[in-house]
Order: structure tokens, then sequence, then C-alpha cells
């Protein structure tokens, strides 16, 4: 399952900005540019993290904020082109969980995306299936057609990875950044290592491969053709 974000900006530039950044990055995004329709989308489709700008047209993004805080806990981002600690005040009172001054580096803006996900993924126990393969992350337990599969604490980041992208082609540079945190550098061979590792456990007495290697980008978790 790809985790899923809201950016309620109207900014032209910033909001094209983000959604091509968001959407390399594997994530599904919608988008809003008003504070009023942006709550709805909200309402309607459940994100897992929002991108909020503070001065849009109609409903203020503190209001958003506020009326967001009330219907959960879902991570809120909050942008802004004003740099004063009084603002910053104002966004976290208002149930803010980060905040970014315009202008911003995307890859910083990236990484607190990363850290607000990371935080609310360990408090929401999911369980994935594809296929006949299963990952509970609750109990961290994986099971391939009703055989339990024992895998390392880096094996298991990794398929969770690839469990919560199916079918989406996963960079190289996305899975270090995702699983070991950084890059290791183009000459390292520790991805094809687990790569192996997990193929070894995965497919016993024939079972089909699932996790393919796409030539000189990376890896896909898929069906075979």
């Amino acid at each position: 399952m790809n985790e899923r974000i809201l950016i309620i900006e109207d900014d032209p530039a910033i909001l094209k900005l983000l959604q091509r950044g968001l959407i390399y990055e594997g994530y599904t995004v919608d988008i809003a540019t008003e504070g009023r329709n942006g709550l709805n989308l909200a309402r309607e489709h459940h994100p897992d993290l929002v991108v909020l700008d503070i001065m849009l047209p109609g409903m203020d993004g503190l209001e958003v904020c506020r009326r967001l805080r009330l219907g959960g806990g879902i991570p809120i981002l909050m942008l802004t082109a004003k740099d004063t600690v009084q603002d910053r005040v104002q966004g976290l009172d208002a149930g803010a969980d980060d905040y970014l001054v315009k202008p911003f580096n995307l890859d910083e803006l990236l990484a607190r995306i990363r850290a607000l996900l990371r935080r609310t993924q360990t408090e929401r126990v999911e369980s994935y299936q594809f296929a006949d393969l299963q990952l509970d992350t609750g109990s961290r337990q994986v099971k391939r057609g009703g055989r339990f599969i024992q895998l390392t604490a880096k094996e298991y980041d990794l398929l969770e990875l690839f469990m919560r992208h199916p079918r989406q082609v996963l960079t190289r540079e996305v899975i270090f950044d995702r699983v070991w945190g950084y890059d290791f550098g183009g000459e390292s061979n520790v991805l094809e290592v687990y790569i192996r590792y997990l193929r070894q456990k995965l497919e016993v007495d024939g079972e089909p491969r699932l996790i393919h290697t796409v030539r000189s980008v990376g890896y896909v978790l898929r069906e075979n053709p």
C-alpha cells in the first residue's frame, strides 16, 4: 500500500514541485489549492500525511490544521513564508507536527515527511498480502502459503518496503534511503546480497519468484509476467 499524501498549497510553482517530487518518491498524491477543499479531500481520502500551507485563500491553514486535528492523529507538516517564533508557535499550537519555512529544500522536506510517517507507522499495526505472501507489522511475522519465514531485521525491513509498494519499481537509491537510511554508494553490493537472501527464503520448493530485478534501475515486487 502506497502512503497517500495530501498537499494543500495555493502557490502553483510550489504545488508542482511538491507533487512531482512526492510522486517520484512513490507516494500517492492528492492536491488542493484552498483550505475548505483540502479539508474535504482529507475527509474523503484519509491521507497518511498532510503538507499544509498557512496562507491559503478562504479558510487559512491554521483553521484547516485545527479541524484536521479534531478528526484524529494524522501527521501535518506545515509550510509558511514567515519565519518568526510567533508563526511557529501558532502552527504548532494549531496541531502541526512539524514546520518548514519557504523557500525550503525538497530533500529536507522529503526527509521530514519520512520521519513523520515512520513515527506514525510504528504506532499503526498493518498487515500486507501480495499473491500468497503475507506480512504482519505488529508481530513482524512473514509467511508464504501458510509457511512461516524467519527473517533478520534488515531482511524484514526490505521485504516490508516491497510489500508497501507492490508492482512499483523501486530504485537502488530509494531502497538504500528507506531501509538503511543512507547511500552506500554505487560500488556496494549489499543490496544484491540481501535480495539474494530474501529470494532464498521466499522461493522454497519451486515457489514462483516475487522480487524481480529491473536491470540498471532497481527491483520490483510483482507476479511473474
